[in-house]
């Protein structure tokens, strides 16, 4: 794959676009090292994509209500297991044979968002009433994490399920010991936090509230890192991923920008925009999920236009 300026970058020119979903995507999660793409739609339920192919895996359907679709996806840090959820359901599924291992039902609130650990030992559910569930599928272990005050925005897990890092309507995000509930890092805002996410490293945490900061912490220190600029009076982001050396950031956000961000100063290094459907209603698409080709650099994506994209790695001058 060839290695281009930030400048000369074609914006909606990837090097590799496949199509994983006509008529859109509802939700989604890629991992590029182990080759598997989630995608989740209005019509044709959770279906498991080959991505180097764009061959059909497994099909899935929630319990229950046809109507209560699928919004949220995770798949494991192994590859070996995949979350899904409704509003009022979620569901861990093994991703070697296409089975699926549980599924649960909440009696409170509704899901707002989910993670899965490596071995899917350990499912984590953000809830509208401001509690996270924590459960062990193996041992039927179950915590309920009460340290934010208000609806739960985002959640995240460390890849050995021991760390979560959860985002409050209360301004605040919270690192904690998911094996003893105590916080370890509290990271505040100025307004909601709409987005978290742990590096796998276990170098960085990432969090953004609704208007217009977006934070790199320093896990060890709790102490900030940098914070992205940019220039939007409102960015909002739906998907990251940190480089495997520790060197970047990809985010995906609303109306198709994908960025690709120096970790150390915030610096934003290229913008990619997403492919639109030829049949979509609306010439948009959301960046559901975000990925580094393995052992690279290059960025990858899936956004609500059902299209797998991979892009040229870009260098700022």
């Amino acid at each position: 794959m060839s290695l281009l300026s930030a400048c000369s970058v074609p914006e909606d020119a990837p090097e590799q676009r496949i199509d994983l979903s006509v008529g859109g995507a509802l939700s989604a999660d890629i991992l590029t090292a182990y080759d598997v793409g989630i995608v989740s739609s209005v019509n044709n339920g959770v279906k498991v994509w080959e991505l180097s192919t764009g061959q059909l895996k497994f099909d899935w359907r929630h319990e229950g209500d046809a109507n209560n679709l699928v919004t949220k996806i995770d798949i494991s840090a192994d590859g070996l297991y995949a979350m899904t959820a409704d509003r009022e359901a979620f569901a861990l599924w093994d991703l070697t044979v296409g089975e699926p291992v549980g599924f649960w039902r909440i009696d409170i609130a509704s899901i707002r968002d989910i993670a899965v650990s490596k071995k899917g030992e350990t499912l984590l559910v953000g809830r509208g009433d401001g509690s996270v569930l924590l459960l062990n599928p193996k041992t039927g272990r179950r915590l309920e994490f009460m340290g934010h005050t208000e609806k739960i925005n985002a959640v995240d897990l460390s890849p050995n399920g021991f760390y979560a890092l959860t985002g409050s309507n209360d301004y605040t995000a919270l690192l904690w010991d998911t094996r003893t509930a105590q916080v370890l890092r509290k990271f505040e805002h100025q307004s909601r936090v709409s987005m978290v996410g742990l590096d796998e490293y276990g170098r960085y945490a990432f969090t953004a509230d609704s208007k217009d900061h977006s934070k790199i912490w320093d896990i060890t220190t709790g102490q900030l890192i940098s914070t992205l600029q940019y220039f939007e009076r409102q960015k909002i982001i739906t998907a990251l991923k940190f480089s495997k050396d520790g060197k970047y950031l990809l985010t995906g956000s609303p109306s198709r920008a994908l960025d690709l961000w120096d970790v150390q100063t915030g610096e934003r290094l290229a913008r990619y925009k997403v492919g639109v459907h030829p049949d979509a209603s609306m010439p948009t698409a959301m960046v559901h999920s975000v990925d580094f080709m393995p052992d690279s650099e290059i960025p990858a994506s899936l956004s609500s236009s059902g299209f797998f994209e991979i892009w040229h790695k870009a260098i700022s001058h």
